[in-house]
């Protein structure tokens, strides 16, 4: 059996080259922020293993060498950088006494380096475009439906606010988006009205009336503007409107 072994934070566009070379692949989940634990699954099926960090760390690289072994993995597919055991101790010059081994070299889109630090920079910095296109797939957070304020359907629009599942990156502004698969309009930031901190997403196509604790999938395709305080709800409704009117815009666009 030929395998690949990695984090696989984002489940990248370097990351689809070592799984499209295997058999199957082995995830060491390390507090990953893009794609935490099994948002990783793409291709259920080639899953392996998913082993927490904090249960191999200790390992020396002999030791981990031999767990693999214990898979029946013959050969391992690998990406230029790949280190393991205690201290990183091990790398590929070791892997190869025990496999044989395939080395993956860096992976470049529009000569950007395709690795999960620069994605999460992106995002974090509202590139949502760039992000997207070193995934190879829009970004997505998941969550679950809390109660809000009660503002939105009485004085504003209707919204969902959620909690996450995870610590996931975020972007923080206005973004067109995709939730639950219909389009929608997604904030993420300190409220003006109460000054917390909420996600809050209004259905452009859909039906925005859930039960509290559904789940709710957050997919990012655009940025809209960043956030600003609001003196009013008269101001903060306005500039909602058209928040609303640039994404059915761009929602367009996405149906043809």
């Amino acid at each position: 059996m030929k395998i690949t072994i990695g984090g696989f934070d984002g489940m990248h566009l370097a990351h689809m080259q070592l799984i499209k070379k295997s058999d199957a692949y082995i995830v060491i989940e390390k507090n990953s922020t893009l794609t935490p634990y099994f948002d990783r699954i793409f291709y259920e099926s080639k899953m392996l293993e998913l082993l927490e960090l904090k249960n191999i760390k200790h390992l020396s690289k002999d030791e981990f060498i031999e767990k693999l072994k214990n898979y029946g993995i013959k050969k391992i597919v690998i990406g230029y950088d790949f280190k393991f055991g205690k201290k990183r101790s091990g790398n590929i010059k070791d892997l190869k006494k025990a496999f044989e081994v395939e080395v993956i070299e860096e992976i470049k889109h529009k000569n950007i380096p395709v690795h999960s630090h620069i994605i999460r920079t992106f995002i974090k910095n509202n590139e949502i475009t760039k992000a997207n296109e070193l995934l190879g797939h829009t970004y997505k957070i998941k969550g679950s439906k809390i109660k809000g304020q009660g503002l939105g359907s009485k004085e504003l629009l209707p919204t969902i606010n959620i909690a996450l599942l995870h610590n996931y990156a975020l972007p923080q502004g206005v973004f067109f988006t995709k939730t639950n698969d219909n389009f929608s309009v997604t904030f993420i930031g300190k409220r003006s009205t109460d000054g917390n901190f909420s996600i809050e997403t209004h259905i452009l196509n859909g039906e925005w009336k859930m039960e509290n604790g559904k789940l709710i999938n957050i997919e990012f395709l655009q940025f809209i503007r960043n956030n600003r305080k609001f003196d009013d709800l008269k101001e903060l409704k306005k500039q909602i409107l058209k928040d609303k009117e640039s994404a059915l815009k761009r929602m367009k666009y996405y149906q043809h």
